[in-house]
C-alpha cells in the first residue's frame, strides 16, 4: 500500500484553503501518493503542527495576515530541521523574487490555477525521497 503524504496548507481565509484543497483534490498527479490536507489558519497552528506531524510539503498564503506566508516561509525554512519543501502563493508574478528571498521551493500566483497547483506540488512531492519509485 502507498503511504499518504501530508500537505499542510496555511491561510488565514477559508475561502483560500478551500480553493487549494478543491484544485489538489486526493491526488495532484498520478505518479505521486494520495494526499491528506492539514489546514492552519495561524502561525502557532503551522509551527506546532510542523513539530507534531510528519509533513511532506506546505502551502502558505503570501497574502495571509498578520504572519504572511512568505515571512512564514523564512521562519520555518530557519527553525524547522529538515524544513519540508514549502509552495507559496504569491499575489503577482512580479512579487516571485519575494518568494525567492523567503527561501520558498516553488511559487504559483493567487487566485489559485487548479492545474498550476496541482502540477508545482506534484513536482514538489517527488522530491521527497519517501515516496520515491523503486526502479
Amino acid at each position: 500500500m502507498q503511504p499518504t503524504a501530508t500537505v499542510l496548507v496555511y491561510s488565514d481565509d477559508a475561502n483560500t484553503r478551500e480553493q487549494v484543497r478543491l484544485a489538489v483534490g486526493r491526488r495532484p498527479a498520478a505518479d505521486v501518493p494520495p494526499v491528506e490536507l492539514l489546514e492552519c489558519a495561524t502561525l502557532p497552528a503551522v509551527l506546532s503542527a510542523l513539530e507534531s506531524s510528519r509533513v511532506d510539503v506546505c502551502i502558505l498564503d503570501g497574502e495571509a495576515v498578520p504572519a504572511g506566508g512568505m515571512g512564514v516561509c523564512r521562519q520555518i525554512k530557519d527553525e524547522i530541521f529538515n524544513c519540508p519543501p514549502v509552495l507559496l502563493l504569491i499575489g503577482r508574478p512580479q512579487d516571485s523574487w519575494l518568494a525567492t528571498w523567503s527561501r520558498a521551493d516553488a511559487a504559483v500566483t493567487h487566485p489559485v490555477d487548479p492545474v498550476d497547483l496541482a502540477d508545482a506540488l506534484a513536482g514538489l512531492l517527488r522530491t521527497r525521497t519517501r515516496f520515491a519509485v523503486e526502479a
